[in-house]
């Protein structure tokens, strides 16, 4: 059974993760539980109840804000002219193991779901993402994310 969990250095062995991207991989390596230490962002697990310490996946989400001028038009209509608060899922991965097996669907809905349970005690718009490149954009597309008007590689998902 999986289960998500908090990243546990005592815990997860993040050496033996590799999702095939060299930079998402070194983050979990060297600096997620860095960032986590200091307050910067959390970290979020995916592991199979049986083998807790092998990572399938992870996901990072921070506070973020979206300015007006970067909302799609329907959203610039409906929402203040400042920026509003959103969440930030700043990295997300999957091992390479488990490519083609629903783990990178599953953790976006994982982030979703605490993001709006968080929603019901912290006023936050969308869910924020940062595409790596165009493969990783379609990706996010493919469930729904909206292209920033200015930063087409960075893309949202209102929470309302």
């Amino acid at each position: 059974m999986l289960e998500e969990q908090i990243l546990d250095a005592r815990r997860h062995d993040r050496a033996a993760f590799h999702c095939g991207e060299p930079a998402l991989d070194a983050y979990l390596h060297k600096y997620a539980l860095q960032q986590a230490t200091k307050g910067i962002t959390s970290i979020f697990v995916l592991v199979d109840h049986a083998l807790p310490e092998k990572i399938q996946g992870f996901y990072s989400l921070s506070a973020a804000q979206i300015d007006a001028q970067q909302r799609g038009e329907a959203d610039r209509k409906k929402l203040p002219k400042y920026p509003v608060p959103c969440f930030r899922m700043g990295r997300l991965a999957r091992d390479m193991e488990h490519r083609g097996t629903g783990v990178g669907a599953m953790l976006i809905g994982l982030a979703v779901e605490r993001c709006l349970k968080a929603k019901a005690h912290v006023g936050a718009y969308a869910l924020l993402v940062g595409a790596k490149n165009a493969k990783a954009k379609t990706f996010y597309l493919h469930y729904g994310f909206i292209a920033c008007q200015d930063a087409p590689m960075t893309l949202y998902l209102a929470l309302g």
